[in-house]
């Protein structure tokens, strides 16, 4: 089987790019799902109803979050709602609105569990571990008969997340880096046949700072003030990953990096 999974998607400039470039993308690899990070699709910051279904009629079939995940306090009660196409990390304290992992099926009946994770190193909040987070989650499915498992590390630290990415190699399908909206350079198959890439990188504008205007960022890092973040339009970069996965065994079989370059008209 074969699973397209999308990095951040950022704000109104991120949805076009999708809306652009994924029926093209779609046709090419034919995946059996899509999933996509959708944190920042409202305005850079958090999810609402209405850009999850715009997303959804784009082709997107499930969404996982961060860190902001409830900035936007309208979505929040969406969240426990199980028909809702969005998680968000696990590893949250218990009693917070939403879940953290999901099984949804493709169209030929495959079953792929979903796991949504955050990083701790550097991170403001107080996070439970993702490491023991994900083995509760892994454990609770064992006897379910899935075709392959997802997880999205939301996090900081490359090293954090190479260490998950080895700590569940030959246990899940796919261990996928998110967060810092930067694609990094080292797509593999781990030694026990796990999907791995430290961050599959963003769908926003490239001339920006992380997908919002670098001109209040580039003053904040001189001042130490604060700052307000601003969208900017132009130019946009879509970064995605495809994992094509061997369904009797769960084991990815190759990873292939997707970057597209949309220029706005």
């Amino acid at each position: 089987m074969k699973i397209l999974f999308i990095g951040d998607i950022v704000a109104r400039p991120g949805r076009r790019t999708v809306k652009e470039l994924l029926p093209a993308i779609r046709e090419e690899f034919m995946p059996d799902a899509i999933i996509a990070n959708g944190e920042n699709m409202a305005h850079g910051r958090g999810i609402s109803e209405e850009t999850v279904k715009e997303m959804q009629e784009a082709g997107i079939t499930f969404f996982t979050s961060g860190n902001h995940i409830f900035a936007n306090p309208v979505a929040i009660p969406k969240l426990d709602d199980k028909k809702f196409p969005v998680i968000r990390p696990a590893n949250f304290p218990p009693g917070n609105p939403g879940r953290g992992y999901h099984v949804i099926e493709t169209g030929k009946l495959q079953k792929i569990l979903i796991i949504n994770l955050m990083g701790r190193v550097f991170m403001k909040q107080n996070y439970d571990c993702p490491f023991r987070a994900a083995d509760k989650i892994i454990s609770e499915h064992m006897g379910d008969n899935l075709s392959a498992i997802i997880v999205d590390i939301h996090a900081e630290a490359t090293s954090e997340k190479v260490a998950l990415g080895h700590y569940l190699d030959g246990r899940v399908s796919a261990v996928l880096g998110t967060h810092t909206h930067i694609p990094t350079a080292d797509p593999t198959i781990l030694s026990g046949g796990t999907a791995y890439i430290t961050d599959v990188g963003m769908v926003g504008v490239k001339d920006s700072v992380i997908g919002v205007q670098k001109e209040p960022v580039i003053r904040g890092f001189l001042t130490q003030m604060p700052f307000k973040y601003e969208i900017v339009d132009g130019p946009s970069i879509f970064a995605g990953v495809l994992i094509e996965i061997d369904e009797s065994t769960k084991k990815a079989t190759d990873i292939k990096q997707i970057i597209r370059h949309f220029d706005t008209p």
